[in-house]
């Protein structure tokens, strides 16, 4: 138990610069107070003490604005930072070292009583807002954007945005976790600048056509007036 407190204050310490000292991680995170509680809650469920897993889940939502079914599955050293209105799934999976923010969704997408909520990989970082529905696999060490919506399976290593959320640029190293919302590319000015860069090869290829015909032709006038001459 303390080994997994202190493995959780070190998470913060690494992915949150704002962190100062061990009791201020301790008091003042609401999101690793989400994880404390979601921890017992789950526990009570794979206990079948189904009503007192839920009645913890509530009580961790009032108390820190985040809402983790107590049947979700959620790895180790998980930092969720902020927290408020992060809305976490019955069977929803999160791998280790994942990263949220604020206003995350994972939800479902189906009344069916199935697997019906995203499965999230390792190494992970969800922008804040970003909102992934149905049981749909989220591969290893990918970036979501924030504000984005994915409805559908993400391979790995590569980073994801927009509305519906679209592979943006080839897969890419992920340092430390770390969302660069600043350097996040743009799949339509992506797509853009491909065709652009297509129309300028096609061109290229049309004047040198151009320019044989025009040879040719020239060739042929002289080939004329000599015999005519």
């Amino acid at each position: 138990m303390l080994a997994h407190i202190r493995e959780d204050v070190n998470t913060v310490f690494a992915k949150d610069p704002a962190a100062r000292t061990v009791w201020e991680v301790l008091c003042c995170y609401p999101g690793l107070h989400a994880l404390w509680l979601h921890r017992l809650a789950h526990r009570l469920w794979l206990q079948r003490l189904y009503f007192l897993g839920r009645l913890v889940s509530h009580f961790n939502r009032w108390l820190t604005g985040v809402e983790i079914h107590p049947g979700a599955r959620i790895g180790r050293r998980v930092f969720i930072d902020h927290g408020m209105g992060v809305v976490i799934g019955e069977t929803a999976e999160i791998g280790d070292d994942v990263l949220l923010y604020q206003g995350v969704v994972l939800g479902g997408t189906s009344a069916h009583k199935s697997k019906r909520h995203p499965t999230i990989g390792h190494r992970v970082t969800l922008g804040a807002g970003a909102t992934l529905l149905g049981a749909i696999t989220v591969g290893n060490d990918v970036r979501i954007g924030a504000g984005s919506v994915v409805i559908e399976s993400v391979p790995a290593g590569v980073t994801v945005v927009g509305v519906p959320g679209r592979i943006a640029g080839p897969k890419e190293p992920l340092e430390n976790n770390q969302l660069r919302h600043d350097r996040l590319p743009d799949p339509v000015i992506n797509a853009i600048n491909e065709l652009l860069d297509r129309q300028d090869r096609l061109e290229e290829r049309l004047q040198a056509l151009e320019r044989i015909i025009l040879t040719r032709s020239l060739q042929q006038d002289d080939d004329s007036n000599l015999k005519v001459g």
